[in-house]
């Protein structure tokens, strides 16, 4: 499969460019969140948050605060729907792609 290919897929996706922009946009909510309420600086606030949204959590970061832990519980809940829909229609797009390559032969 050739990413120049699927990346052309998915541009052409209103889905794709949707969760895309609510991805990016809820990874710069909780940025600035954790970059204000936690103290952590930015790459660390960004860091956390990915690791977060997509259930790596290493454990070398973690909510201090009250106001953290709350956000935080809220956060995954919706955030996790949002980066999961995104990584599916790439999935979609990949299988799609992979599908299709077969089909030829």
């Amino acid at each position: 499969m050739r990413l120049g290919k699927l990346l052309s897929r998915l541009g052409a996706s209103p889905d794709f460019r949707g969760l895309l922009v609510a991805s990016v946009a809820t990874i710069l909510v909780g940025a600035v969140f954790y970059h204000h309420q936690e103290g952590l600086g930015w790459l660390d606030a960004v860091y956390f948050t990915v690791i977060t949204l997509t259930t790596v959590g290493y454990g070398d970061f973690s909510p201090a605060t009250d106001g953290g832990k709350v956000f935080t519980m809220l956060y995954i809940l919706l955030g996790l729907g949002i980066v999961g829909a995104l990584v599916a229609v790439i999935a979609d797009a990949a299988v799609g792609l992979a599908g299709e390559a077969t089909d030829r032969g």
